[in-house]
């Protein structure tokens, strides 16, 4: 590749954003908080429930993403 900028394009940009949502999912596992828009910081002692559930968010949303990159990626128009 000669441009060297190649990974911002799109479609890589999703795949970068998908690799992301997988590090914030991560990252909010192993601190024990996670950030919900409009909510702040959910802690994983305090509210387990609503903790897992947005890390599973950050998780699928992460791979929903780049299972749609592969997929632009695999059929271009």
């Amino acid at each position: 590749m000669d441009d060297p900028f190649w990974i911002l394009k799109p479609p890589y940009t999703l795949f970068d954003f998908g690799i992301f949502l997988i590090f914030l999912g991560a990252l909010y596992t192993d601190i024990g908080k996670a950030y919900v828009r409009f909510h702040g910081w959910v802690y994983r002692a305090k509210e387990p429930k609503r903790y897992w559930s947005e890390v599973a968010m950050y998780y699928l949303g992460g791979v929903a993403v780049i299972g749609y990159f592969w997929y632009v990626v695999r059929h271009p128009n």
